[in-house]
């Protein structure tokens, strides 16, 4: 189930991030870290947030996604902040790898500030999200109890003459 959420969300932000963009001039690559930020904040304080908040929100659900599609939901405290490096790793390369492929789509340039946004975006939502799913999974873990044991059974009388080997008297 995990696993098709992922595929449908990369499909969706595939198509969201890569499809031609029909404007008459496209603007220079953003090569400089915070330019593209500066630049948005120029425009007020709505616009910025509206800007800065698409770039934090396109891989955003990847957060909880990667997690829940590798299965490591409910690791010990150290596994849980390489869960992070992971989960943070992964979303550079994707935002990455999407901006690589902009540079082929008329319209669409490369800009370094959706990289660094698209990737705050999957840590800010993991440290949010992931924790509190961690718990409340190892609440329901605990809340069914010790796992119930079965009394072991002994051998049955009709073993010996089912069994395959013959004995000898």
């Amino acid at each position: 189930m995990s696993g098709a959420l992922l595929a449908a969300h990369l499909l969706l932000v595939g198509w969201l991030t890569l499809s031609p963009l029909d404007v008459p001039w496209a603007a220079a690559a953003n090569l400089t870290p915070l330019e593209g930020i500066r630049a948005d904040l120029a425009y007020g304080p709505l616009e910025a947030a509206r800007r800065i908040g698409e770039g934090l929100a396109l891989l955003a659900p990847l957060g909880v996604l990667l997690p829940l599609a590798g299965g490591r939901l409910a690791p010990g405290p150290l596994a849980a902040w390489s869960s992070l490096v992971r989960t943070g790793a992964a979303a550079v390369l994707i935002s990455l790898g999407i901006e690589m492929l902009q540079t082929a789509v008329p319209g669409r340039v490369l800009d370094v500030d959706a990289l660094l946004l698209n990737t705050a975006g999957v840590v800010i939502v993991h440290l949010a999200v992931v924790p509190v799913l961690r718990r409340r999974l190892r609440r329901t873990h605990a809340s069914q109890g010790p796992t119930p044991r079965i009394t072991r059974v002994g051998i049955g009388p009709w073993t010996e003459v089912l069994s395959a080997v013959p004995r000898e008297y």
